[in-house]
């Protein structure tokens, strides 16, 4: 039976996000306060991964980067491209939809101050190495952050020194079990766009490149 992909509701396996989510759902019982799961078909030939749920983005409306800043930026390039379709409105009943594309995080429960322990990255590992292997026709990963290039390298069963994360760097995978392109980016968070470290622009090319990727891809 393959692994699943998505945790529990109830997901026990980091004491500390255990206690922060129960913490959250007695403060705020309206909000979906669980593992997010990955949003977008299994059909798709793109994943993007983050690195985890936002406190009042995805942990809150239980879509991956929904209702916070870095979502705001991730879908309008997503929108321009034409990698979703319909109207962002940073809610999950909105109409956007994906386009050959899904979405997941490498921790799927909120962490404290956005910061998840390396214990914490490693127990949810093999949700996104089941999520990676659920998707048969998968051509592209873009990881946003070097927690999110990490979880995908170690998932794949590389290692790391042979896989430094760079922004605009693509690394290809070819095994018996892994074959898609791995490109980096900075994460699309506000404190990298306010920073500097990540413009639109910047983003907005890499996205350019992955659609040329796919094109490719689909050519061959």
């Amino acid at each position: 039976m393959a692994a699943p992909d998505t945790p529990d509701h109830d997901c026990p396996r980091c004491p500390r996000l255990v206690a922060f989510r129960n913490d959250n759902r007695i403060a705020h019982p309206d909000w979906f306060n669980g593992p997010v799961p990955t949003f977008g078909g299994r059909d798709a030939r793109l994943l993007i991964v983050g690195l985890a749920p936002g406190l009042r983005g995805a942990n809150r409306t239980g879509r991956p980067f929904t209702g916070d800043f870095a979502g705001d930026l991730l879908y309008a390039t997503l929108l321009d491209c034409g990698l979703a379709t319909g109207i962002y409105e940073q809610r999950p009943d909105d109409t956007l939809r994906l386009v050959d594309c899904a979405i997941s995080n490498a921790v799927r429960c909120v962490p404290p101050q956005n910061k998840p322990l390396p214990e914490e990255i490693a127990h949810c590992r093999g949700f996104l190495a089941a999520t990676i292997a659920a998707m048969p026709r998968l051509t592209v990963i873009v990881a946003l952050g070097r927690i999110a290039h990490d979880q995908v390298v170690r998932a794949a069963g590389e290692k790391l020194a042979a896989r430094p994360f760079a922004h605009g760097r693509r690394h290809r995978f070819h095994s018996k079990t892994q074959r898609f392109v791995l490109f980096d980016s900075y994460h699309c968070s506000r404190y990298n766009t306010n920073t500097g470290v990540l413009t639109a622009d910047m983003f907005a090319a890499l996205f350019k490149e992955v659609c040329a990727e796919l094109e490719t891809s689909r050519r061959s």
